[in-house]
């Protein structure tokens, strides 16, 4: 691993930590893990209100953590890239290893 990065870097990693850290964050971005789904779509798998998942996905879309397709007037949200899979995955196998 290299040095410690400039201030900077670790202030962009720590606002990016921050915003991924979230509860309803983190079950939006695992919804979405595996592809595109709608609004409706993610709000049936998360559980939560459509208001609250649309904020959340502004958030994380803001953070470039997803990114949008529209197709007519529906919208489509995906993992941004494979940066935050990976993301996700060493988060998980780091809090489930024994």
């Amino acid at each position: 691993m290299p040095g410690i990065p400039n201030d900077q870097i670790i202030d962009e990693m720590e606002s990016l930590l921050n915003i991924a850290s979230d509860f309803t964050r983190l079950k939006i971005m695992y919804a979405i893990s595996e592809g595109e789904r709608s609004v409706g779509d993610i709000v049936a798998e998360v559980g939560a209100s459509q208001s609250l998942v649309s904020h959340q996905l502004k958030v994380l879309r803001k953070a470039n953590l997803v990114s949008t397709r529209k197709d007519g007037t529906r919208v489509y949200y995906s993992l941004a890239d494979d940066h935050v899979i990976a993301l996700l995955n060493v988060v998980y196998e780091h809090v489930t290893e024994e």
